[in-house]
């Protein structure tokens, strides 16, 4: 058994659509499939999230317009005008019900109650063109399966009542394929969660651990592994495999390729992952597994732009020590703030974030209180893996270098 999990731009047209389709025919395997929302279609939700919690009505609308749109343009190519199936015309209504109603106090409650519609609708409409072309599927929704606690956007599974339910739901008994949402599960009471952004990867290795499959398949349209993102840096070297904890250690970095969470579910049962692409199926992709070996890895680059780095010091110019970094962590509550590293000298702490969608004014206002505060904004946080002096030189060539760390395999760079 196989679980096969496919991002937004791997479904973001029609034309996609068709692809994933034939892609899912050239094997015979009992196939789970992990789909994300379409194309950028989180991004919108989050701007409907926004303008609904803070009362824009009109420039709601109006994002609520183009998600419609959006969606049923791909329905029109895939279905024929006016052909919108009952399901996804029904999705539509509880949508706009639910932006319609008031919003309550609490944002992130709010936020996973209407961003789980992108894979809604992106499941429903794949498996009602594959039920089209006679390919008989079965579409699950992973909200029931996949229990979490109330940490809203960033909920943390509850694995008992997952595995329970993952194996009941997906028994394969008339059917040897299903397709069901990344990124999102739900309370024991049925209250909509989720796993954190980009977190379909996770999805799927969850899923890949509680019906032990042979191996996860994660579809994007590079060629597999790249040694940095090709948008940021030209030429890039596909690597051919890596170690899980190789892998772990791209994630937490920021590469974007693979969710920080998705290897250690894997990791515990020995599966096998690969990425591949879309755009060429045939490739060989990356293989992430065991590695009893030494790997020789080209420099990897990973760059997370968008960074703000605080330094705090005491008012007093006394010692930073533990308590002080205890105290500072604590005003960075949630999900909305994420530390990206940390340095510690005699008086000053520094700490690299990324820039969060509001709240960081009155962050910096409640660290003042205790502290000296100075923030810079617009940096980027280079990360390089396996490293030489050459390569760090070339980062850091014509540029304001705030912070560089370096250990036996890693430097990472701060600048502007």
């Amino acid at each position: 058994m196989k679980i096969f999990k496919f991002g937004g731009a791997s479904v973001k047209s029609a034309s996609a659509v068709k692809n994933v389709a034939e892609i899912i025919g050239q094997y015979n395997d009992n196939i789970v499939i992990v789909v994300s929302a379409m194309g950028k279609v989180t991004n919108l939700l989050e701007e409907l999230v926004r303008n609904y919690f803070f009362n824009q009505k009109k420039k709601k609308q109006n994002i609520f317009n183009e998600f419609k749109n959006y969606h049923l343009a791909i329905i029109e190519e895939l279905f024929g005008e006016g052909c919108v199936p009952e399901r996804v015309a029904k999705l539509f209504s509880q949508l706009e019900e639910k932006t319609n109603s008031s919003p309550g106090e609490n944002y992130d409650f709010e936020y996973d109650q209407i961003i789980y519609f992108g894979e809604l609708f992106s499941t429903t409409i794949i498996s009602e063109y594959f039920l089209s072309i006679k390919k008989n599927i079965h579409w699950v929704d992973v909200k029931e399966c996949i229990k979490t606690d109330n940490l809203h956007r960033a909920a943390n599974v509850n694995w008992e009542l997952s595995k329970k339910s993952i194996k009941e739901v997906f028994s394969f008994s008339g059917t040897n394929l299903y397709i069901t949402q990344g990124f999102i599960g739900s309370t024991e009471e049925g209250v909509p969660t989720s796993l954190g952004r980009e977190g379909s990867d996770f999805t799927a290795a969850i899923l890949g651990n509680a019906l032990d499959a042979k191996d996860v398949t994660i579809w994007k349209d590079v060629p597999g592994v790249l040694n940095a993102d090709p948008k940021l840096i030209q030429p890039t070297q596909k690597l051919n495999e890596l170690s899980y904890r190789e892998a772990i250690e791209m994630a937490h970095s920021g590469a974007k390729v693979i969710h920080p969470k998705t290897i250690k579910p894997l990791q515990n049962k020995d599966i096998p992952l690969w990425v591949k692409s879309f755009v060429d199926p045939e490739a060989e992709g990356t293989l992430i597994h065991p590695v009893g070996y030494k790997l020789e890895l080209t420099p990897v680059y990973i760059i997370k732009q968008e960074q703000v780095l605080i330094t705090l010091s005491p008012s007093d110019f006394s010692f930073v020590g533990i308590d002080d970094i205890q105290d500072v962590f604590t005003h960075f509550p949630g999900v909305r703030f994420r530390v990206n590293m940390f340095q510690q000298s005699a008086i000053d702490l520094n700490l690299v974030i990324d820039h969060p969608e509001f709240g960081l004014d009155d962050i910096i206002a409640d660290l003042s209180k205790n502290y000296e505060v100075k923030y810079n904004t617009g940096l980027e946080l280079v990360t390089i893996r396996y490293y030489t002096d050459e390569v760090v030189d070339k980062q850091i060539k014509g540029r304001k270098v705030y912070i560089e760390q370096k250990s036996r395999k890693t430097a990472r760079l701060v600048l502007k």
